[in-house]
């Protein structure tokens, strides 16, 4: 398989849907954002930088526009992390105003689904993109894979949180 480097390039091969499952309660913490908040910023001073969310909310307008559906679940933890309380609160600014769709679960109600060792993206329920991270959450390694299994595994991992999880909208961190 031809690697692709960017999750553009990826999005841009999607015809029908792209999922995201993520299951750390801590991601980069580092990022101008993150810590921006972190130093008592509101999300709505950090949303005014054009350079900070705008080019994701951009990518992921243009690819609903051409019709996919981009679905975000993430299991966390509660009470949920300083990390997780922030992605919370710019999930409407990035997310949501790109037109993905965000769900949230909390970790008990996940305990008897079967689900992969990392957090991945899976395009079109076949090619997944594998996601490594540190610890810490910074990010180690991305590896592609076309393999049934692993794309049937995401799938039906994906699904089943999906299922269980609460709308944005009606989710407050505990």
């Amino acid at each position: 398989m031809a690697m692709i480097h960017t999750l553009a390039d990826l999005f841009a091969k999607a015809t029908r849907s792209v999922t995201h499952l993520e299951l750390r309660d801590n991601y980069g913490t580092g990022s101008p954002g993150y810590q921006a908040w972190m130093k008592g910023s509101s999300v709505e001073e950090i949303s005014k930088l054009d350079d900070y969310w705008l080019p994701w909310t951009r990518l992921i307008q243009e690819n609903v526009a051409r019709g996919v559906a981009f679905r975000r679940a993430r299991v966390i933890s509660e009470p949920v992390s300083d990390y997780i309380r922030y992605e919370h609160a710019v999930t409407p600014f990035s997310n949501l105003a790109g037109g993905e769709q965000v769900r949230w679960l909390p970790r008990p109600q996940a305990k008897d689904l079967p689900l992969p060792g990392c957090d991945f993206w899976q395009f079109d329920d076949n090619l997944v993109g594998w996601i490594f991270q540190s610890g810490d959450g910074e990010p180690t390694g991305f590896e592609l894979s076309e393999d049934a299994f692993e794309a049937e595994l995401c799938s039906n991992a994906f699904e089943a949180v999906w299922r269980r999880a609460i709308e944005h909208a009606e989710y407050r961190p505990a």
